[in-house]
């Protein structure tokens, strides 16, 4: 009765040519197999993109044998399972197609028992065209439904349940993959299939928890079987109960009378009990988060809250959102999810929006977010464009959204599910919409109605929000503007072109994107672009730059604010400054709202290819500036300088539920480092506490402008917090030229950089030529007070030395 997995080398075959043969791993996709193989060359490097596309553009044969064990042919029945494959398939076995598929997002499963023999048995699996199937799928619809022009570079995909983006995005190549991203697997079954399992928990007013199993198993033997339940707590004790799998309804309890409760991080622990289920050699295995989670949308002055609460606490919603690992899913590794996941919690993100246009992600992505206390705003799989209403289409994705449902909602770290992407907002986008909005309206309504019904079905114990963003249930509003209630996009400073300061035109409830592009680091340039094209118009560069306006709208905005950079690297470097200000202008200020404002997450965590964008860490794993300056706005407590009408003042914000004490000092400095004034405060920040302590008249700062500026320095509980603020835009000021050394002290755990400098430094970054990063970067650095950096990576010292280059903003011009 073991399962056979059919995972690891397979043959792959161009069915548009024959001669085209190479190995493809499965798990993977057709792209890497090729590259692999050197089939093709690095889609990621220089212009090759567009040499690649014929890829996408064959129809491909997958094949694998297998020899059938007598265990699997004594069964009277082997479940062939598949999911994630994309998109449009043919699976056969010995030569008898035995499924046909045509939703990446489902789970496929078909007996094949009747299709196997003794001895070599093959399985073949046919990708047929994506491109020829969405038109053809299009022109079939009753009337037009737009498709994500400006972002697919394939048209119709969003007739096709397939990765949007895999059609190219404006921040993503077109590749239009195509494959298999998960286990390919066989089980026998002699008695009981056992199909999955679903938990729910129920607390009761003395503190216990009741968790109810719900078990869908399939009887299809005569013999009787048992189904056992063990449930493992985090401390190791276990309880186990035995039910028959012939009984209705199929489902047992556990009761957890001192329940260790799940938080996201920063605001507890995350202990999670383990739960087997195992029948006829079949187990299911899961880990558990108990957690009472509430979403608060309580009309108030303002408008509406949107607020997480969990276990009984408001959470302050802290992150970024999240686009497909790599556009080559077959390098979409356990390692690289990790590594991107505990790089999120280590800048002090609990949150994370799996993004529309993506995928539903791996098991492991969910795993590891339950582990890591990283909650997830999941959208379904629809983004920026319009979708179909038609039966046939609405039956498909009730498959799909049913089948994700069970699938995730046993992860503590699911927090919402979403409707979609920006798509009321995409009714308006389309000249077939905007003239005729009411038919469009319902054509939404009837998929999104869709969706709700199956999500509320499936797990009633979470909130559907329709789309992202939105205003609230049945509203069709301007949720790009309207700040006071739902969540909100908010792109008028990147799109619109207004300033930074723009960002305080708004206190959102809670901002789910907006964003601010930068051009990576110069290591990760020199990984996909040669030293003749180090130049942001090049024909390489601007391959690697997917939004149209994205290098006019950053170097227009370099003239704003900055001094114009001297050199390719330092345009380079003043871009990350130019986006980590951005971010930390809107992320500062709403946090000062707080508690009207109670999430935030930024557009966009990672890149899934190295690419000028909106991300705080870039396709080589490198922190961007932003991703270091978003450890210190995100962090739980926090010192940040509010401009009010007649002042400027500084607020103190704690976001656990616990009183800290805090002590410091507001410095007015000149250009040289010496004081103009100071001003001491001590306090203590009750729990989810935003506290204004200090303020200063604009006319006084008026009366010696550019004279200098406000820094401060917090202590809470031994952890140093600082912020600097300036009078004026950076171009504008008497920036003092710095002399910042750096000393590289090898100690018990690890490098150690020890930088001084002799004037006041700003924006003090540091890059590494090789892999890893460092504890703090892009800070402000005093005369006579030394900052010691960590090196988080195995270089030693000399080759850190020789890597590392060192940034500051009065160097760029």
């Amino acid at each position: 009765m073991t399962q056979l997995i059919l995972d690891g080398e397979w043959t792959l075959t161009s069915l548009a040519d024959d001669s085209i043969v190479a190995p493809i791993q499965i798990p993977g996709d057709v792209h890497s197999a090729l590259l692999a193989a050197d089939k093709i060359p690095d889609p990621y490097y220089g212009c090759n993109e567009t040499d690649v596309q014929w890829v996408s553009e064959h129809d491909w044969l997958l094949t694998k044998s297998f020899e059938a064990d007598s265990s699997t042919l004594e069964a009277p029945r082997v479940d062939l399972m598949l999911s994630m494959v994309d998109t449009v398939a043919s699976i056969a076995v010995n030569g008898e197609v035995v499924l046909l598929c045509a939703n990446m997002f489902r789970e496929y499963r078909v007996d094949v028992r009747p299709y196997l023999k003794q001895g070599e048995n093959i399985l073949t699996v046919t990708l047929k065209r994506a491109d020829i199937e969405a038109k053809a799928r299009a022109e079939r619809l009753p009337f037009p439904v737009p498709w994500a022009v400006g972002n697919n570079q394939i048209p119709h995909m969003n007739t096709l349940r397939k990765t949007q983006c895999h059609a190219g995005w404006d921040w993503g190549i077109c590749l239009l993959a195509s494959g298999i991203y998960d286990s390919v697997k066989l089980q026998p079954i002699h008695n009981v299939a056992l199909k999955g399992v679903r938990t729910a928990q129920q607390w009761q007013s003395n503190g216990q928890c009741d968790l109810t199993l719900s078990i869908d198993a399939e009887v299809v033997g005569t013999d009787s079987a048992a189904i056992e339940c063990v449930l493992t707590s985090p401390c190791g004790e276990s309880q186990s109960t035995i039910i028959a799998a012939d009984v209705e309804p199929l489902t047992c309890g556990f009761t957890i009378t001192h329940p260790e409760r799940w938080w996201p991080t920063g605001y507890g622990s995350q202990p999670l009990y383990s739960l087997t289920v195992s029948v006829d050699g079949q187990r299911v295995t899961k880990r558990i988060g108990l957690r009472e989670l509430h979403l608060d949308t309580t009309p108030d002055e303002a408008g509406s809250a949107l607020t997480f609460v969990m276990n009984g606490k408001a959470i302050m919603s802290k992150g970024a959102n999240w686009i497909p690992l790599d556009a080559m899913p077959g390098l979409q590794t356990p390692e690289r999810y990790r590594q991107l996941l505990e790089d999120a919690k280590a800048a002090n993100m609990n949150m994370i929006r799996v993004w529309g246009g993506g995928m539903y992600e791996r098991d492991c992505f969910y795993e590891l977010c339950d582990e890591l206390g990283l909650m997830v705003w999941q959208d379904l799989m629809f983004a920026c464009a319009l979708y179909p209403s038609t039966p046939e289409f609405l039956k498909d994705v009730e498959l799909e959204v049913a089948y994700q449902v069970r699938r995730l909602s046993d992860h503590a770290s699911i927090a919402l599910w979403c409707g979609d992407n920006e798509v009321i907002g995409a009714i308006g986008w389309y000249p077939e919409s905007r003239t005729n909005r009411e038919k469009y309206v319902v054509n939404y309504d009837r998929l999104n109605r869709v969706l709700q019904e199956v999500v509320e079905r499936e797990d009633p114990y979470r909130r559907f929000w329709a789309s992202s963003p939105c205003n609230g249930e049945l509203d069709f509003g301007d949720a790009w503007h309207d700040d006071n209630k739902g969540d909100m996009h908010f792109w008028d400073v990147w799109h619109s072109g207004k300033s930074f300061d723009a960002y305080h035109t708004v206190k959102p409830r809670f901002c789910s994107e907006f964003g601010y592009q930068s051009w990576p680091s110069l290591p990760t340039v020199k990984t996909f672009a040669s030293e003749a094209d180090w130049n942001v118009t090049s024909p390489t560069f601007e391959q690697h730059q997917k939004n149209g306006r994205g290098n006019s709208i950053m170097t227009e905005m370099f003239t704003r604010y900055f001094r114009f950079p001297k050199d390719f690297a330092q345009m380079l470097y003043l871009s990350q400054v130019q986006q980590a200000l951005a971010i930390k202008t809107a992320s500062e200020y709403w946090r000062a709202n707080k508690p009207l404002c109670r999430g935030i997450l930024y557009w966009q965590l990672n890149d899934c290819w190295p690419v000028s964008s909106w991300s705080s860490i870039e396709y080589t794993g490198r922190w961007k500036q932003l991703h270091y300056h978003a450890k210190r706005f995100f962090d739980a407590q926090a010192a940040v300088f509010v401009e009010e009408q007649d002042a400027l003042a500084l607020r103190l914000i704690n976001d656990e539920h616990r009183n800290v004490h805090v002590r410091g000092q507001v410095t007015w400095y000149d250009w040289q480092g010496e004081v103009i004034d100071t001003w001491p405060f001590e306090t203590k920040l009750g729990e989810d506490d935003n506290q204004m302590v200090w303020q200063c008249d604009r006319e006084v700062i008026d009366e010696r402008k550019h004279q200098g500026f406000f820094h401060v320095v917090m202590e809470c509980e031994g952890k140093e917090i600082t912020n600097t603020w300036f009078d004026d835009v950076y171009k504008r000021l008497p920036l003092p030229k710095a002399s910042v050394d750096v000393e590289i002290i090898e100690g018990m755990d690890g490098l150690q950089l020890v930088l001084t400098s002799d004037l006041p430094a700003f924006f003090v970054h540091l890059e590494f030529e090789g892999e890893g990063r460092f504890s703090d970067s892009s800070f402000t650095l005093m005369p006579c007070s030394p900052v010691t950096v960590n090196f988080e990576g195995s270089a030693d010292a000399e080759t850190l030395k020789a890597g590392l280059r060192l940034y500051q903003l009065s160097e760029t011009f």
